[in-house]
């Protein structure tokens, strides 16, 4: 006997549809499938006469966690006062995680005066009899199912590993899957001509960023390229290829016919985050498929690559290292050692993005030298200094502590205003790719991509509005005893080192014309410029 709803003039529900990839696996498609939740709900809520808002669908997205795009679009419409009804099919719908499952049902909901209905539970938090103490057990009970397929998932796929299948969903570059034999791979010819042309060039003393660039000049298409991958992101060295690529693929296993399995895996069955796993805990099986380079070739690649480590292995220390970037692409400046005619080694600057991609114009060379711009940067932040101590007085002080204090509140406030608006974006491209997907328009790896990225960017987004909307006062308002004490540190220091710059500077920028930008950590010493 489901819940009789009293005055159901009064609500406005969401119908809430949720179905896993294991679920339907388990279940097949005749009690758990979306069809039938959906025919469920609304022929109660037209029995009910109940005035449904929405429907709200997530079709293969796991309980255990609350990252659904449905799920996070019925919670705005909550929010907004759109819906104040919830109705699912049994409480594992909204989720089989126990503690965010509880929260929802003990705090978000009554909070925002939301009635929820679980039908096969016979649950509904408008009633007396709501408050069973055996709700608590059921949520935990769904926790534990999710937390067993996901042991029996691993499980099965570990196995899968063990015996050399591929249960990848991209085969490696240069191999594409068996149409004919499953958890197998082939040789994709095409691509597998561009990989031992790739070990060749290798073998002739090639350095990866050499290789890279012999390939961008030749314009072969990179592995994202090649798949037809739309990257969410794009930076910079998009659609290149890079030494990072070139290298791991000249010390993978999978091209002398190994499989390699298990670099990663899920921080837990209820996490997203992603851990690399060192190489003694991967799965490698031997001779699964037809190699593409032979073991020798790959021994040799191997041992230059150590050996090209080694050469590379020492670091240039300089004051300013970790702090200066390039004004115009916005990556760390790179050193590089130069010997003059008197042999005597020189550092210089150096953009990254201009090094690895000089023939394509992607930024300039930024070049000088790493004393020049060191002594420039000291002489600058002298000046700073002496400015701000000449100044100083406790009346200036106080009032230019109250400005700042102003100032800062109002940047603050425009801050979670400009984030806030960002984030709301970012819930729309969440959507309309959900929507992408169901229409066909893209294929579950490419949504599945795109959404993670997404996700991500609402989670740093939605971080920085806390974190501002928590600052209070006192951590805006400046200490200024401690700035005069940094200021004086500086001052009356003999030598300059790293420390006593970054106690001082956020960042420094060196513009193609060899400009210097200095971004100090406190605001009181930036109206002392030059």
């Amino acid at each position: 006997m489901y819940p009789k709803i009293d005055e159901p003039q009064n609500y406005s529900a969401a119908l809430y549809l949720r179905l896993s990839k294991e679920d339907e696996q388990k279940n097949g498609s005749d009690s758990e499938s979306i069809k039938n939740q959906r025919a469920l709900l609304e022929s109660y809520a037209d029995d009910q006469k109940i005035n449904v808002y929405d429907v709200y669908i997530d079709d293969g997205f796991s309980g255990t966690n609350t990252n659904r795009p449905a799920l996070e679009r019925m919670l705005k419409d909550i929010e907004n006062k759109k819906v104040n009804m919830v109705i699912t099919k049994d409480m594992s719908r909204l989720g089989r995680d126990y503690i965010s499952t509880g929260y929802y049902m003990e705090c978000y909901f009554p909070e925002n005066s939301v009635r929820y209905i679980s039908l096969l539970d016979n649950i509904d938090t408008a009633t007396d009899g709501y408050s069973s103490d055996l709700t608590p057990f059921k949520a935990l009970l769904n926790d534990m199912y999710a937390k067993d397929i996901s042991k029996k998932i691993t499980s099965v796929k570990r196995d899968k590993q063990g015996k050399g299948l591929f249960i990848g969903g991209k085969a490696p570059y240069g191999y594409k899957k068996s149409p004919t034999e499953k958890n197998m791979i082939v040789i994709d010819e095409p691509a597998a001509e561009v990989v031992r042309y790739i070990f060749r060039l290798a073998l002739e003393g090639k350095s990866c960023r050499e290789i890279a660039m012999i390939l961008n000049e030749q314009n072969v298409l990179t592995p994202a390229q090649y798949s037809k991958i739309n990257l969410s992101t794009k930076g910079p060295y998009s659609g290149k290829w890079s030494s990072e690529r070139i290298s791991f693929m000249l010390q993978n296993e999978v091209y002398i016919g190994s499989m390699v399995q298990g670099r990663v895996q899920k921080a837990s069955y209820k996490s997203k985050k992603i851990i690399k796993l060192p190489r003694e805990k991967w799965t490698i099986v031997e001779n699964t498929h037809n190699p593409l380079i032979d073991q020798e070739t790959f021994d040799k690649v191997g041992m230059l690559i150590k050996s090209r480590n080694h050469t590379r292995s020492r670091t240039y220390d300089h004051s300013l290292k970790g702090i200066i970037f390039c004004h115009e692409c916005g990556y760390p400046l790179g050193v590089i050692n130069r010997t003059l005619a008197n042999n005597r080694h020189v550092l210089y600057f150096i953009c990254r993005t201009y090094q690895r991609f000089t023939k394509y114009k992607k930024c300039t060379c930024h070049c000088m030298k790493v004393e020049d711009v060191t002594n420039a940067v000291i002489e600058q932040v002298q000046f700073v200094c002496k400015k701000f101590l000449e100044k100083i007085n406790l009346t200036e002080l106080t009032n230019k502590a109250n400005i700042l204090l102003k100032e800062e509140k109002k940047r603050q406030e425009k801050d979670i205003f400009d984030l806030k608006n960002k984030l709301e974006s970012v819930k729309f491209k969440i959507d309309k790719t959900y929507d992408d997907r169901l229409s066909g328009i893209i294929d579950e790896d490419v949504f599945q991509r795109i959404y993670q990225k997404l996700k991500e960017e609402q989670s740093v987004i939605s971080n920085k509005v806390k974190t501002l909307e928590k600052t209070d006062e006192k951590d805006i308002r400046f200490n200024m005893e401690q700035i005069k004490k940094l200021v004086t540190d500086f001052l009356n220091a003999k030598e300059y080192n790293r420390e006593l710059l970054v106690s001082l500077i956020e960042r420094i920028e060196l513009t193609e014309n060899k400009e210097i930008l200095i971004y100090f950590r406190f605001k009181e010493l930036e109206t002392n410029r030059l």
